[in-house]
């Protein structure tokens, strides 16, 4: 899985070597071949096909005039979107490249698929396109409906419930606000606000803004919004200047390979277990109440870090033992980058999380809940848009694709 913010450079690449690769992955793992191939596009090339330096001449130009307006600095090239096709991307020079990035792991069924295309020529797309809904308090006739064959169709096992958002970021952020409100919901007992709640707030001092944290790993990556960056610890960059939360981070498991290895059986048993405990002493001995626990099934942008689904249950275990909640990042796992839908079915969980969070392959973003998780009032987990439905009706597609 490719890791948010990798540079891959892909003019190298062919099919050719994309297969023998595979196929020496599966000959070793010993895991079964995929019986069909992903057809191709009609139109789609048939291999990479590079004219020039990269970025070349006119992507130069156009970084030159892009400078005056906006920080170009982290574009590696320019795109030409409507000769792209499938799994190929077309630069404005007219190199032809084996795209293995898909726009930050977040292009789920290729460039110019044939069914998106026709799906955005139906009168429902246009008509969301020019009137986009304050979803919050005006949504269309047809959201119900809409959830139901987009989100809903292929919402995680034990899941009733579906917050949309814009990005990501925003999806972990919200899903840690809810944590929190429902934390404090219990304390209170389902209690109206007090009044020295009400007015405190208002000053950022506890009760109203009560003294709480998000328990997170080391490496990890959750976004890039405030709340999110105090749960972010893969690189320095994305922190620096900003002001943080004072909240726990634990080790991840760091386990060797091959998994198979009898050596390293009895290590990574041991890592993960020293991990575990780790998470378990942070929650007790923290001097801010622990609220929730966020984690990546597969840390990506930390160096693609994995740990095995004993880790996880024993996650999960923790979690209910201290009644805290769970909240498990999908953005960059979900939609089948795993072998099913969701990384965490691997898990194979006593119950499900608290929390899923979305985003990337979605083209939608938001996480989904269950009734507890719900705010007590309305206007608290809230902004004007609450997601795109252009995008829901991008990911029905791409469900029914």
């Amino acid at each position: 899985m490719l890791s948010r913010g990798v540079n891959v450079s892909v003019s190298s690449l062919t099919k050719v070597s994309l297969v023998r690769t595979a196929a020496r992955f599966y000959s070793k793992t010993g895991i079964p071949q995929p019986k069909t191939r992903t057809p191709a596009f009609q139109g789609e090339p048939s291999a990479p096909s590079v004219k020039t330096a990269i970025p070349g001449p006119e992507s130069k130009r156009l970084s030159e005039q892009l400078n005056k307006l906006q920080d170009p600095r982290a574009a590696h090239f320019f795109a030409d979107y409507s000769k792209s096709k499938g799994n190929y991307v077309v630069d404005a020079d007219g190199n032809t490249l084996l795209d293995i990035y898909c726009q930050i792991s977040s292009l789920p069924v290729g460039y110019n698929n044939p069914v998106l295309l026709q799906a955005a020529k139906s009168d429902e797309w246009a008509t969301m396109a020019i009137n986009r809904p304050a979803l919050g308090i005006m949504p269309p006739i047809s959201w119900p409906d809409l959830l139901k064959r987009s989100f809903m169709k292929v919402a995680p096992p034990g899941f009733l419930q579906v917050f949309t958002a814009m990005c990501g970021s925003c999806a972990n952020e919200c899903a840690i606000k809810a944590v929190f409100m429902h934390h404090q919901h219990r304390e209170r007992g389902g209690a109206p606000f007090s009044p020295e709640e009400l007015s405190s707030c208002l000053k950022n001092l506890p009760p109203g803004s009560p003294k709480l944290a998000i328990l997170s790993f080391e490496k990890g990556f959750h976004g890039r919004t405030l709340g999110t960056l105090s749960t972010t610890r893969s690189k320095a960059i994305h922190k620096l200047d900003i002001p943080s939360f004072d909240w726990p981070a634990a080790p991840f498991p760091h386990l060797k390979y091959p998994l198979d290895n009898p050596e390293n059986q009895d290590y990574n048993k041991k890592e993960e277990k020293r991990c575990l405990d780790e998470v378990d002493r942070l929650i007790r001995t923290w001097h801010i109440p622990v609220a929730g626990v966020i984690v990546e099934p597969i840390q990506a942008e930390g160096g693609d870090n994995h740990a095995s689904p004993e880790f996880f249950r024993g996650l999960r275990e923790l979690t209910l033992k201290h009644k805290i909640a769970m909240i498990v990042d999908e953005v960059q796992t979900g939609v089948c980058a795993t072998g099913k839908f969701w990384a965490h079915e691997h898990w194979n969980l006593s119950t499900p999380p608290d929390i899923v969070t979305f985003s990337k392959k979605m083209q939608a973003a938001g996480y989904y809940h269950n009734f507890d998780l719900r705010p007590s009032e309305t206007y608290r987990n809230f902004n004007t848009w609450l997601g795109d439905p252009l995008r829901a009706l991008e990911l029905a597609a791409i469900v029914k694709e």
